[in-house]
């Protein structure tokens, strides 16, 4: 049984730490980005040294106390707030941000968790290299927390998720003991991979304080396209030749819906929209190519192969930096016109690429039987994970279907589930989906990660709840 962080645990734990490192709660760090639940917190500690992590990381443990990892609160499946139980201590990196060394010519950088993705990504264009994850919301995600969840992002498909662009660590575990692996290597066989195994943990097994990343070079010419297709079957298709013709070279591949288009045009209609007629399906692709090649050639090939082959209907190349911003906006702010619109069920799925477009097509009659919803089905194709949202229809409002929420989840899980994906596929399990797991999750997997978390949390502080259920 877990113990809340009160007033006498707090006066202890900051008078053993410099000045200022704990604090009241703020609204702030309670706040989930859906407004579906609010956390609680004792207080807030600010630490500003991996040593102030570890002696706070002892007293919650030698106390029973619950620790929160906050990374800047962008989580979509409550990781980062605890509505019930014992009030634990909320954990921010925030002040941890700093680039603590740059290795271009090995292709890497060391920085501390607390940096944001887009000073991370900065402080890499600074030393002329790119670090490829890219999130809607990097200018407030923290590098540690995309750590602790792998976030995918845009640029799966070339680059990988965040556990690929990864070779060390530097963490405090749970009894507060600090685990010094920061290294630059890319072969390591000894033994256990530990790295590997707090990353996607979502802060249960430790917090991740800082990380040696790999770099990449920058492309010397990068071609951004739209591109309208009959259905998402020829989108895939579409992926395939654009692979062959282009090898290891597309960045971005995106499928866009139409209804995604309407939602942009009503919520936000001074985004320009890029075709005159929205269309039903459109993609997004990106490449980005060495010197010597001319992208605007290569993209234009591509759509005369595609266009040949019956793959696509229209498109529109990026001329300028300006355009290719136009287009990515349009893909960036279809999220924020979500939000607006307001999801009665929002589902973050992969499947293999191959069951994409069945699923596509069965989920909509499917899903009708349980009532007239509008399905903004749109993503990161290239990897095979969809973003799947329902929306009330026109003139409706979320509130209107509470009833029908679990039903909705419960029919598109399990349409998943039949064809081989997965319930998360970059959001991560936090408390929202930990059912899910126990329903969907092999029985050798689930009884392995809670052999683990016991081995390394026996006192179950480290964020409890989230990804396994808490012990009563």
């Amino acid at each position: 049984m877990l113990n809340p962080a009160d007033a006498a645990f707090l006066e202890s734990l900051a008078n053993a730490l410099p000045e200022g490192v704990i604090s009241p709660t703020e609204p702030r760090y309670l706040e989930d980005p859906r407004r579906r639940v609010t956390g609680q917190a004792g207080g807030i500690a600010r630490p500003r040294t991996v040593e102030d992590v570890s002696v706070i990381l002892a007293a919650c443990h030698a106390a029973r106390v619950g620790v929160i990892p906050y990374g800047g609160g962008t989580g979509l499946v409550w990781a980062q707030v605890q509505p019930t139980g014992p009030a634990p201590l909320v954990l921010s990196l925030e002040r941890m941000r700093a680039v603590r060394a740059v290795h271009p010519s090995e292709n890497v950088m060391v920085v501390e968790a607390g940096a944001t993705l887009a000073e991370v990504q900065a402080a890499a264009e600074e030393a002329g290299r790119l670090f490829p994850l890219s999130l809607a919301s990097q200018g407030s995600a923290q590098i540690g927390g995309n750590l602790a969840t792998n976030a995918g992002g845009v640029n799966v498909l070339r680059y990988g998720n965040t556990r690929d662009l990864c070779l060390g660590l530097e963490a405090v575990l749970p009894d507060g003991t600090i685990w010094h692996g920061l290294k630059r290597l890319r072969k390591d066989n000894t033994g256990y991979d530990l790295r590997n195994l707090l990353i996607g943990a979502e802060g249960t097994l430790g917090i991740i304080t800082a990380a040696s990343l790999k770099l990449s070079p920058i492309p010397a010419a990068m071609g951004t396209a739209l591109m309208v297709v009959p259905s998402p079957a020829a989108a895939l298709d579409l992926l395939a030749l654009v692979q062959a013709r282009l090898g290891g070279l597309v960045s971005a591949f995106e499928l866009i819906s139409g209804v995604g288009l309407s939602f942009l045009a009503e919520k936000m209609p001074e985004l320009r929209q890029p075709f005159a007629q929205v269309p039903e399906w459109m993609v997004l692709l990106e490449v980005g190519l060495p010197d010597g090649l001319d992208p605007d050639a290569a993209l234009t090939g591509l759509f005369e192969a595609a266009a040949e082959a019956g793959l696509v209907l229209d498109g529109l190349i990026a001329q300028s930096h300006a355009q290719r911003d136009d287009f990515w906006s349009v893909r960036e702010n279809i999220p924020e016109a979500n939000r607006r619109i307001g999801a009665i069920s929002s589902h973050d799925i992969s499947l293999p690429l191959g069951e994409v477009a069945g699923f596509i097509a069965e989920g909509a009659p499917a899903l009708a039987t349980l009532g007239d919803f509008r399905i903004n089905c749109f993503g990161h194709l290239g990897d095979g994970n969809l973003h799947y949202n329902l929306f009330p229809k026109a003139g409706e409002t979320r509130e209107q279907h509470e009833n029908s929420r679990e039903a909705i989840k419960t029919m598109v899980h399990d349409m998943v589930h039949a064809r081989g994906g997965s319930v998360s596929a970059e959001h991560g399990i936090g408390r929202l989906k930990v059912d899910d797991l126990e329903k969907y999750g092999d029985p050798a997997k689930l009884a392995a990660m809670r052999a683990i978390k016991l081995a390394l949390d026996p006192k179950g502080i480290m964020n409890p709840g989230a990804v396994l259920r808490a012990a009563p």
